[in-house]
């Protein structure tokens, strides 16, 4: 149990710096104010685990209960806000836009098969659907509210193939939870979210649009 835990908050800590750093650079790039910033970077790393918890019944959300993740958001977004890491952004559009893309894959990735993992931990009855619902909302749902308070249209509604890897990972991970263990189920789901993001970047692959 303390190696699946382990895993578990390595995987949380991955994703909160992941989301955070993504929060914060959207609100350099909207030139915000130190403030701006850390907000952004703030509810990008806990507002998708925030949904899920109210979601399932685990209130106060661990957001509040446990604040070491608020504490680390807000510390990777005042790193960011950095002036020689500020002014590269601004100077580099490309390259802040390559990072900004990582940062939020990884993030996706990962906050994907946590959800899963508070779920499963939480929720004492296996439900397939669910489970995968959990997962993607705790993937997408703070890049959804970091979208709206930086007033631009949510990456889930325009961006390459973003809750649709974040559902095909949510699956994988709950199929192989049981036959393969917690560990190489959160891995491969995550990596399955992470690869299909890429490709679907560098295939431009997109749902149908009316």
């Amino acid at each position: 149990m303390e190696v699946m835990n382990a895993s578990v908050l390595a995987f949380e800590i991955i994703g909160t710096i992941a989301f955070a750093a993504s929060g914060a650079m959207v609100g350099i790039g909207k030139k915000m104010d130190l403030l701006g910033i850390i907000i952004l970077g703030l509810t990008a790393a806990i507002g998708g685990g925030a949904i899920r918890d109210i979601i399932i019944g685990n209130t106060p959300v661990q957001a509040v209960r446990y604040p070491n993740y608020s504490l680390i958001a807000i510390a990777t977004a005042i790193v960011m806000f950095h002036p020689l890491i500020r002014n590269e952004i601004h100077r580099h559009e490309a390259k802040f836009n390559l990072l900004l893309f990582i940062m939020d894959t990884v993030g996706l990735g990962v906050f994907t098969v946590v959800g899963i993992a508070s779920a499963r931990g939480f929720v004492s009855e296996y439900n397939f659907f669910l489970l995968v619902f959990v997962g993607t909302v705790t993937g997408v749902g703070g890049g959804v509210i970091r979208d709206v308070l930086a007033g631009d249209v949510p990456f889930i509604f325009v961006k390459h193939f973003y809750a649709t890897a974040s559902i095909i990972g949510a699956a994988v991970c709950t199929l192989l939870w049981d036959r393969a263990g917690e560990n190489i189920a959160m891995t491969s789901g995550a990596a399955v979210v992470i690869i299909l993001r890429i490709l679907a970047a560098k295939y431009r692959w997109k749902l149908p649009r009316a």
